[in-house]
């Protein structure tokens, strides 16, 4: 790729003179390990309501982080001071903290190996960088998509909101590979809101375009229908607000991608980060109930379920060229035929599993945030002998319910027993769609409901949904994430009346 695509002023920096200074003095102090990344992150989130501007946040973090290995141990520090001399006291900073915590360390630092990569670039998939359009011009969008709505019969309120990110990293370490990475994200969402004032109630319905790695482009229509789904939106908000609730008890399930992902998010991604399943991270999501000692022999699910770990799939969240670690980017397996065959690493801990290479999934939010092991695009495959449609999966339930758009959740700690909600939900008679429910959340524990899983879609139906802030660590880091995933059929899953549970 040409380094001409990466933003100029981050270009401008004096990479390789901080790299240089950084690197040779850990050389010189005595570390056997040493990396530098320097990062800017730039960042906007715009909010609308009813169509007014109600908060327009712009910020951009830049600094230099040098991480270091003296005598199996690990030492880190940060600057936002960018010249060749902070850079050289940042790293002697690093070496000092690793000499102090040496005392206490209970473990040396293995690294499995990584083949040096010498200048290389890597610019995510986008076409319009979002931050060269004018923020005027983007609230005269939202804006106008907020009026269409609101004169809608039924809508009260509404709710627009962009968020987009641009980061750019350098990473350079003793082996000599030097990388210099760019990638933008975008998340547009669209919330309206119907009130019954008799009742004192309300209720809700948000667009299902998911957050993407893509620019500009994608709020204009690339990779998303925004007029046809702001067409649909009041109708069916109105049909939601007519509709029965659910009756408690075992449904047949079909579920789209825009729902499905997060359940995967939740009961498979986490649960086979590696650092969780053997307990040495358990912030924010806990640990996992599939350990290592399980690994070849846990039926997680049906012989339908596939599932990747993925850092290189067009516009995922997760995706990029290389990781804080300086390792190219894959895909591999981690449920293969409904067993689990693998976890999601970093070069720390790779070795511990007997393996060679890292799986390339380290990452830091922030120049002065060590790089821990993060979630790739964690994703379930398609049917790949048929193009398997949702009418095809709906005409196979005589009672059932088909689950659109995800809303709220619950998990335990050990990312076993959920459950989930949704955005949208129609009931399924005799393989029909037949309507909207209301009320609607299945519960069940992971390798139950995986194990349910009697079909899966093809291609067709196969979709990227994710989330930009999936949280991890402490001191508590944010990441990005992408799931793919086809809709899928379930069978006999324990479903609950969200109303009567809350009363």
């Amino acid at each position: 790729m040409s380094l001409d695509r990466i933003d100029a002023r981050f270009r401008a920096l004096p990479l390789a003179a901080l790299a240089d200074a950084a690197l040779g003095r850990a050389r010189e102090l005595g570390a056997q390990h040493a990396d530098v990344r320097v990062e800017q992150i730039v960042s906007q989130s715009i909010d609308l309501r009813d169509g007014t501007v109600t908060g327009v946040e712009d910020a951009t973090e830049l600094g230099l982080a040098v991480r270091v290995v003296v005598d199996g141990v690990w030492g880190f520090a940060s600057h936002v001071e960018l010249t060749p001399e902070r850079a050289a006291a940042t790293a002697a900073r690093a070496v000092a903290v690793a000499r102090t915590l040496a005392p206490v360390a209970i473990e040396r630092v293995e690294r499995a190996g990584e083949p040096v990569h010498a200048d290389a670039v890597w610019v995510s998939a986008y076409d319009i960088d979002p931050f060269a359009v004018p923020t005027r011009d983007k609230v005269e969008l939202l804006g106008e998509w907020s009026q269409r709505l609101l004169a809608a019969d039924g809508v009260n309120h509404v709710q627009a909101h962009v968020e987009q990110v641009r980061e750019n990293k350098f990473y350079a370490d003793l082996t000599g590979t030097s990388t210099i990475q760019q990638r933008v994200r975008i998340a547009p969402t669209v919330t309206a809101t119907a009130v019954d004032r008799a009742a004192g109630a309300f209720e809700t319905m948000r667009t299902l375009a998911p957050p993407v790695g893509r620019g500009w482009e994608y709020v204009t229509g690339t990779g998303w229908d925004w007029d046809a789904e702001l067409a649909q939106l009041p109708e069916l908000l109105a049909e939601k607000t007519k509709a029965p609730s659910v009756v408690a008890g075992a449904y047949d399930l079909v579920i789209d991608p825009s729902n499905l992902w997060l359940t995967i998010h939740e009961s498979v991604g986490h649960a086979t980060e590696y650092d969780r399943a053997i307990g040495y991270e358990a912030a924010y999501a806990g640990t996992s109930f599939a350990t290592p000692d399980k690994l070849g022999t846990l039926r997680y699910g049906s012989g339908h379920m596939h599932v990747t770990g993925d850092r290189t799939v067009e516009h995922g969240l997760a995706t990029v060229g290389f990781d804080d670690d300086g390792v190219a980017t894959s895909e591999w397996d981690l449920v293969r035929d409904g067993v689990l065959v693998g976890y999601q690493l970093d070069r720390t801990f790779a070795p511990r599993l007997g393996l060679e290479r890292s799986n390339g999934c380290a990452f830091a939010d922030s120049p002065h945030h060590v790089p821990i092991q993060r979630m790739a695009n964690v994703s379930l495959r398609p049917d790949p002998e048929h193009d398997t449609s949702v009418d095809e999966l709906v005409a196979g339930i005589d009672r059932g319910i088909y689950v659109v758009g995800d809303k709220s959740w619950s998990i335990d700690m050990q990312r076993y027993n959920f459950q989930f909600t949704g955005q949208r939900f129609y009931a399924i008679e005799d393989g029909r769609l037949s309507g909207q429910l209301r009320d609607v959340a299945y519960q069940a524990t992971t390798t139950d409901f995986w194990g349910s899983m009697d079909a899966v879609g093809g291609p067709s139906t196969w979709a990227l949904h994710g989330a930009m802030n999936c949280g991890k660590a402490q001191p508590g880091q944010v990441a990005a994430v992408s799931h793919g995933c086809p809709a899928a059929r379930f069978r006999g899953v324990n479903v609950l009346n969200t109303q009567e549970e809350g009363s």
